[in-house]
């Protein structure tokens, strides 16, 4: 009888073991580098094991990294990939600018040195998540809404080496066109380290364009309203379909693949949190 009740306690010790293995989980490191610093929030769906995809979810204007991530938990569980939140503070990032732009030029216009860029903080806090939750894959996938989405497609221009294997830019405010004729930061021109053949590369890649069709505010307190930005649009919805057909013809004119896609969340306006249903749905779904 004692054995048996032995037993039925190691049993139960095991069950209540792999129960907590299994769990899902949420954390939250700090990464740094060149005097900055990043806080980095993360969720492990209770599917998870060390080949689980890793998707990078940029967040907006706001620099609410946590509300990002809660809107992205019930899908990070469904459909079993590891959401991870970088912050790109106003404390360490104060411009606008220096998160979506990337930081990648000083207020004169002059590169600065790499480790200083908010780009570059990408590929450290990929391996530092891959050490904490003991993840093995070589690569990741990347998601930006609004200023996020200014920053996920500015990445590819800045960073076009980066293990990324597919990125969603889901309704930006403007956006950088692939023209080296026309001024930083509305075109490539004097922008650092791009040059004719990295952009070629770049409408190579698979970018995901993705509008929300009710992102229709010409009057929305946070578009930019410059010149350059209001010759892409009156709103965000036409400024992506401007950006997508701009990327095609200058695909065309290289004769250059073009590897961007074009989509639509239908009914949707400026929403993280509706946008996130259809990004899923393209990065985990759509082949």
């Amino acid at each position: 009888m004692n054995k048996f009740l032995i037993v039925l306690a190691t049993m139960l010790v095991m069950s209540i073991a792999n129960t907590q293995k299994a769990a899902a989980s949420t954390g939250r490191f700090t990464y740094g580098q060149a005097g900055k610093l990043v806080p980095v929030w993360y969720f492990v769906p209770s599917t998870a094991n060390s080949e689980t995809p890793i998707l990078f979810v940029m967040h907006g204007v706001n620099r609410d990294a946590e509300r990002y991530l809660n809107d992205w938990l019930p899908l990070a569980e469904k459909y079993n990939f590891v959401a991870v939140c970088p912050e790109f503070t106003r404390k360490d990032f104060p411009k606008d600018s220096d998160y979506s732009q990337g930081s990648v030029v000083d207020e004169n216009g002059r590169p600065r040195p790499r480790e200083q860029t908010a780009f570059s903080f990408i590929e450290p806090i990929f391996n530092q998540l891959r050490t904490v939750i003991g993840n093995r894959t070589e690569r990741y996938q990347l998601y930006g809404h609004s200023a996020g989405a200014q920053f996920a497609h500015r990445f590819l221009y800045f960073v076009p080496d980066a293990p990324v294997t597919q990125v969603v830019a889901a309704n930006a405010g403007w956006w950088t066109l692939p023209d080296t004729s026309i001024d930083y930061p509305y075109g490539l021109k004097n922008a650092p380290g791009v040059t004719k053949d990295s952009l070629s590369t770049l409408l190579q890649r698979p970018l995901i364009v993705l509008l929300g069709t009710n992102d229709i505010d010409p009057n929305d307190k946070n578009l930019n309203r410059s010149e350059g930005a209001m010759l892409q649009g009156i709103h965000r919805f036409e400024r992506g379909n401007f950006y997508y057909q701009y990327g095609k013809r200058q695909a065309k004119a290289g004769s250059s693949k073009f590897g961007w896609m074009l989509a639509t969340a239908p009914g949707i306006g400026h929403s993280d949190r509706g946008m996130s249903t259809f990004a899923a749905k393209w990065l985990f779904e759509k082949k």
